[in-house]
């Protein structure tokens, strides 16, 4: 697969019935994702997950007890595209009514305001202290056990696990239906 994340096509708007199942090394995880609340940060997820952009890609950061990482198809954190023109950056889409108040959370990694692209994170117990800087925009909706699994491998002094935790393959699903 290939990690171009630009088309020309702009990315669906996601709805009621639209899911993400990524497939990995450890098991399967789904997300039910808040396209009223984030719609950019949705649509983004969803097109990149059904592009293919997603698999093959590592898990390039865990932090026990605070989130795990993944997004990046360079594995160094630093790496990554949006679904919209060009793999540009998108707007953040931080609402009070959407928190970081517990395990399974879905948000947007970013390197600052306004910095989303393809690489986002779950949280593996709450941090409100990332309230207000990272857009939640879904959650764990299947495949929590795993998420907990993923959260306990051992890692290096860098926050990456020492043995490649990887997204075999991520899938868009429209009432449990892939689409193409």
């Amino acid at each position: 697969a290939t990690h171009a994340a630009a088309a020309s096509a702009a990315p669906r708007r996601v709805g009621d019935g639209d899911t993400v199942r990524m497939e990995t090394t450890m098991g399967t995880i789904e997300f039910e994702l808040y396209h009223r609340h984030a719609p950019l940060a949705c649509a983004n997820f969803f097109e990149l997950a059904r592009r293919g952009y997603y698999d093959n890609v590592v898990f390039h950061r865990v932090v026990r007890d605070f989130v795990v990482q993944a997004g990046d198809p360079t594995g160094t954190g630093r790496g990554g595209a949006s679904a919209f023109a060009d793999g540009a950056p998108f707007a953040d889409e931080i609402t009070l009514d959407l928190k970081h108040t517990g395990a399974g959370v879905l948000s947007m990694a970013n390197a600052g305001a306004n910095t989303n692209t393809s690489q986002f994170f779950v949280t593996l117990a709450p941090q409100p202290d990332l309230d207000g800087k990272h857009t939640v925009f879904g959650r764990v909706a299947s495949g929590m056990a795993v998420i907990k699994r993923i959260g306990q491998v051992q890692t290096t002094a860098a926050e990456r696990p020492s043995q490649d935790v990887v997204i075999l393959r991520a899938t868009a699903l429209h009432n449990d239906k892939a689409l193409p």
